[in-house]
């Protein structure tokens, strides 16, 4: 094994992981650690260069900072990324490496599934390291993070519609989910109790029929889902679905969803709130994953996750009362949250505490 470690300015540290035997080429990217420990999924991708992985690294890492401060967890932001093809590259000896990997860094950085990985992963990395989230139950884990993530988009969802029209009730309004998977499939079924009127979308077939099927929602395609009159358009698929091309085309008073960076550019929040859209930054809405991750390692309570994944309703009331106040955008408002609490958390540490 070889390990090496250099971290950019803004950045903690970046260890650069590879394992002769296994194949492993990976990279951990610890951003901050005012709020406790680096908390981050592990992404496996084909990346085409070692910059882009490293590029990707360091994003998602500094994101995971903001998202953990502005949920009110008290773990700083981390990210992995392995550089291999999920598809073709998996092995039991590369993920017993990833495990030595991260438990040589004591705690420093703990992980679990993200994009191109999955818990079973996991299961396998448990064999060489404690600082794991998210395993299936029969593995001592709190399992399927999507129901709370879900739940969480609905409330958040509530507080966006308290903030438009003066109530928090959606009953009777139009929402358009692009992505009718895990998570979407969840929210939909939230919707539909409470009492509003879906129009969904999946590149996915099957997705759509069962979605369909279950809660009798109406479908349009993957590309008219941007024209449908909705009171609230909800991205839960693909990133960057915000864009200078689909901007104009969108008929919403409020978008509120699971997806990870919704907005191609951060700068297209202010083009939204120009046009008098609510936007519901993505990193505090969707947090209720992180949340079950992060109470997990208190020793996992159902009912008590769920209970903090309750008030991104009021995180989120918080962050339109900072754009108010400030006049910026959503955005910004939330950013100035997190980094208000990071700073805060800087200033205790201050204070020696023996040991």
């Amino acid at each position: 094994m070889i390990l090496s470690s250099v971290g950019p300015a803004e950045h903690e540290e970046v260890v650069f992981c590879w394992d002769r035997s296994s194949g492993l080429r990976a990279i951990i990217a610890i951003h901050d650690t005012s709020l406790g420990p680096a908390l981050g999924g592990c992404r496996m991708w084909p990346y085409d260069t070692e910059e882009e992985a490293l590029e990707d690294a360091l994003r998602l890492s500094e994101g995971m900072t903001y998202k953990s401060a502005a949920a009110g967890c008290n773990y700083g932001g981390g990210k992995a990324v392995i550089w291999g093809d999920p598809e073709t590259d998996k092995s039991e000896h590369l993920f017993r490496a990833l495990g030595r990997f991260v438990e040589s860094l004591r705690g420093r950085f703990i992980t679990g599934t993200d994009v191109g990985t999955t818990p079973e992963d996991f299961v396998i990395a448990a064999q060489e390291t404690s600082y794991l989230v998210a395993l299936p139950e029969e593995y001592g884990g709190s399992g399927d993070t999507s129901i709370i993530t879900a739940f969480g988009v609905w409330r958040g969802m509530k507080a966006c519609a308290k903030e438009t029209w003066g109530e928090d009730s959606l009953e009777g309004r139009t929402v358009a989910v692009q992505g009718l998977g895990k998570v979407g499939a969840k929210l939909v079924r939230h919707l539909v109790e409470e009492g509003a009127r879906v129009i969904g979308s999946d590149v996915n077939e099957e997705n759509v029929r069962r979605v369909a099927e279950q809660y009798g929602i109406e479908v349009v395609s993957p590309e008219e889902i941007y024209d449908v009159e909705a009171d609230v358009f909800s991205p839960n698929a693909l990133g960057g679905v915000i864009n200078p091309s689909t901007l104009g085309r969108l008929k919403c008073k409020i978008i509120a969803g699971a997806a990870n960076n919704q907005l191609s550019d951060d700068s297209l929040a202010d083009e939204l709130r120009a046009r008098g859209i609510l936007y519901a930054p993505d990193y505090v809405i969707n947090a209720g994953g992180l949340i079950q991750a992060a109470d997990e390692l208190d020793g996992y309570v159902k009912e008590r996750a769920f209970k903090k994944a309750a008030g991104i309703y009021q995180r989120l009331a918080r962050v339109f009362q900072l754009a108010e106040e400030n006049d910026v955008s959503t955005v910004v408002a939330a950013n100035l949250m997190a980094k208000e609490r990071i700073e805060k958390a800087r200033e205790l540490k201050r204070t020696y505490l023996p040991r």
